[in-house]
């Protein structure tokens, strides 16, 4: 039997905490390994629990989420953890960030807890996540500082179906969206996105954005 994916979950409202954890321990993949409510005590926590995934909040007491994050999941970081931030707050600078201090996936708490769940397993798996509502206000602000390189669609080694997954993808739809807009099922829409990353040789759905805009399949 494979054993769960052991959570740490960090918020420094109680009541938004217990919720996760009551949440994350009703699944029987999943397990709660710690909770705390700073930074400071999510990096000690893991640095004695070694927790697959740290489910973090932004803004905290101590230590903010952000730091927190770069200290265990930053570069240079000896044994790294994955970190899935989920905060209250959709700022752009937040998500830049988050991002950029080694977080491998960033959601809200407004989602709901099928894609919170969806998310922990996601990122235990080493894949990269950003909420659909994320990635779209990232395409909105960043899109048109991306400069379309020359060539055209013949030069992308895609299928057709394959091609308009990866528009709807730039477009921020996640694969229930993509599903609904293609009439396929999610698996199918799940093949079909790890085929287009792994042909394009790209890591996650964000970089599939970037490369959507820069060989003009989206505008």
């Amino acid at each position: 039997m494979t054993a769960p994916v052991r959570v740490l979950i960090c918020d420094d409202q109680m009541l938004v905490r217990t919720g996760l954890v009551t949440i994350v321990d009703a699944q029987p993949d999943l397990e709660v390994a710690g909770e705390c409510g700073d930074g400071q005590a999510a990096v000690e926590l893991a640095a004695r629990l070694r927790p697959d995934v740290v489910v973090m909040d932004v803004r905290m007491p101590v230590l903010d989420g952000i730091e927190a994050t770069r200290r265990l999941a930053g570069a240079g970081v000896p044994h790294p953890v994955k970190v899935l931030v989920v905060t209250t707050f959709n700022l752009d600078k937040y998500v830049y960030e988050a991002l950029r201090a080694g977080a491998s996936g960033f959601l809200l708490k407004d989602a709901p807890p099928d894609r919170l769940l969806n998310g922990i397993r996601t990122v235990a798996t080493g894949a990269a996540l950003l909420a659909p509502e994320v990635t779209r206000r990232l395409v909105g602000m960043y899109a048109a500082r991306i400069r379309p390189a020359e060539g055209s669609t013949d030069d992308i080694p895609l299928t057709p179906r394959e091609l308009e997954v990866l528009r709807l993808i730039a477009d921020g739809l996640s694969n229930s969206e993509i599903a609904a807009t293609l009439v396929i099922s999610q698996e199918t829409v799940k093949t079909f996105v790890s085929r287009v990353l792994a042909k394009l040789g790209l890591r996650d759905r964000v970089q599939a954005v970037v490369y959507a805009y820069r060989h003009g399949l989206v505008t």
